[in-house]
């Protein structure tokens, strides 16, 4: 079984060999298919490949792949090899081979086809609404340079604000940058619309989506993007593993005798996904329940923004409980999350109106009262349990007792902590 490094160019890949111990070079290899496809054949069954995230890396590793045993795509901040002193192509390939002979790498994982695609779908979108961002920034820019003070619509770039928008006296240069930004959002709008009726004619078939979706404040956009970014959620054992998965849990730092402090989020892995927790948030914070008892607690303690993405951390965590074990969020609202999920119907290309979806959008005030009546008195239960878990540990000593310090007393069972040298 031989050990190979691949140091992964635009143009070429750069190969080493570990085999009987000994690691040497192979030269390079053009990364187009029927050069990959060629060096694959040159493989034997049993031989493992190394290589690092690239933009070009996944597609390397499905050539490679069905030619032998094993291709680890691997991380480049778990290599070291940016912190090296003498840093060359051939030296990388060599470093990895040899990584890899050791079992010294641990491999990213790699998404299904499914995941792949909605990955990239996502990705389109999120660019195609940051540049239809910038256009409408490009609009504001201009009614600030000529004085026209603030719209009088709330959306000035609906039917009512782009018949305002043209019918605005403004110097010709800027009329053709106007113009021109409502050209690109027209056409920047339609793209989006495209794009997010693919992603919603294959999350309306999605069993996990619709889970998720039951959470108020979690759209379809919320629930595809995290469900993209983790992929398979019995990867995960625990929800702490999630939480570090997704980058949100603070760092650690401890030395010496004194007591670990915790700074700021790893962020680490999707930054897309906890953007989409956190403007989750937003929303879920605003509604009765658990998860806004918990915003209110954090909040009182830390202020808006730790206590945001503390409640992003909580909705991680609750993801991962409803999808390992099947379950609906207890504390849904079921007209709201039944509006949802007709919207999502529409989204995907359903008949606006239709006789399976008569009475959805008629909740009537009672019902709805009763359901926020509910979530309130769970946000109440959840308050109760708190002060209760509070309340018997008020006597206890530990690192788990005091928020954010350790304790310096010997706690049952572990060593004392030292503040003073022996």
């Amino acid at each position: 079984m031989r050990s190979v490094g691949l140091d992964v160019h635009l143009d070429f890949c750069e190969v080493a060999i570990v085999e009987d111990g000994e690691v040497r070079s192979a030269g390079r290899v053009e990364t187009t298919p029927e050069r990959l496809e060629l060096f694959a054949g040159s493989l034997g069954p049993d031989d493992r490949v190394a290589l690092e995230v690239t933009g070009n890396a996944w597609e390397i590793a499905r050539i490679l792949g069905p030619h032998v045993a094993q291709v680890l795509v691997v991380s480049p901040s778990d290599t070291t090899i940016r912190q090296a002193r003498a840093k060359t192509d051939r030296l990388d390939a060599r470093t990895l081979a040899r990584l890899l002979a050791a079992g010294s790498l641990d491999g990213v994982w790699m998404p299904d086809e499914q995941t792949w695609v909605m990955r990239r779908r996502l990705s389109r979108r999120s660019q195609l609404v940051w540049a239809r961002s910038r256009a409408k920034n490009q609009v504001h820019a201009v009614l600030m340079r000529q004085l026209v003070g603030r719209p009088p619509f709330s959306d000035v770039f609906g039917i009512k604000g782009r018949q305002w928008l043209a019918d605005l006296e403004l110097a010709f240069e800027e009329r053709e940058t106007v113009d021109s930004a409502l050209r690109q959002i027209a056409f920047l709008d339609s793209e989006i619309a495209t794009v997010e009726r693919l992603i919603a004619q294959a999350a309306v078939g999605s069993a996990q989506v619709k889970r998720l979706m039951s959470v108020p404040g979690v759209n379809v956009i919320v629930a595809t993007t995290f469900l993209a970014a983790v992929g398979d959620i019995q990867r995960f054992k625990n929800p702490r593993k999630l939480v570090g998965y997704l980058g949100l849990d603070p760092r650690v730092r401890q030395s010496g005798p004194g007591p670990a402090t915790h700074g700021h989020i790893s962020k680490q892995g999707s930054t897309r996904a906890r953007h989409a927790l956190v403007e989750a948030c937003w929303t879920t914070v605003r509604q009765p329940g658990p998860l806004h008892a918990f915003y209110q607690r954090v909040r009182g303690r830390r202020g808006h923004s730790v206590a945001i993405v503390a409640a992003a951390r909580k909705l991680a965590c609750l993801f991962w409980c409803l999808l390992t074990r099947d379950e609906d969020y207890a504390y849904q609202q079921p007209s709201l999350t039944k509006k949802k999920l007709r919207r999502l119907e529409i989204a995907a290309g359903a008949p606006k109106f239709s006789p399976e979806a008569a009475g959805i959008w008629a909740a009537n005030n009672a019902m709805r009262e009763a359901e926020l009546e509910l979530a309130r008195q769970a946000e109440i239960a959840y308050q109760r349990t708190v002060r209760d878990y509070h309340a018997t540990q008020a006597g206890k000593v530990g690192a788990s007792v005091t928020p954010g310090h350790a304790s310096n007393r010997p706690s049952k069972g572990n060593a004392a902590r030292q503040t003073t040298s022996p």
